[in-house]
């Protein structure tokens, strides 16, 4: 009779750990799951305070009249007065020309009499292209 008793015994206790384990199994893998969110979260929470520090060391930048002078010069090309500018031009893209020896005349339409007023010349300009 010991055996029997034994196995009745081994049998009850397998069915509760079997049903502590199928009630338990979901709980562990939310929380596991939980975790790894958690964690992600929080990393992305570091690169976007990192993002943020970054972002607000350049919005401090442009409260520095020199940044924002050297940011003109270079992104949009200003210049100074006073400040002489060479831009130099792609060799491929310019034909190696040699000026023909001679007199240059001047354009067609240029007015000889210093005395004739700016306007008159921008018309004259735009009749000769015009082709009148």
């Amino acid at each position: 009779m010991v055996p029997e008793v034994l196995t009745v015994r081994a049998m009850v206790l397998s069915v509760v750990v079997l049903l502590a384990v199928v009630l338990l199994l979901p709980t562990v893998r939310a929380v596991v799951t939980q975790q790894a969110e958690l964690r992600e979260l929080r990393s992305e929470l570091s690169q976007q305070e990192e993002q943020k520090a970054e972002l607000e060391t350049e919005l401090a930048r442009w409260d520095d009249r020199s940044y924002v002078i050297e940011q003109a010069r270079s992104r949009l090309r200003f210049v100074m007065p006073g400040d002489k500018v060479w831009r130099p031009l792609d060799t491929d893209s310019v034909p190696q020309e040699e000026p023909e020896p001679g007199v240059v005349e001047p354009s067609p339409g240029a007015s000889e009499d210093a005395a004739t007023p700016w306007y008159t010349s921008v018309w004259d300009s735009i009749r000769i292209a015009g082709g009148d």
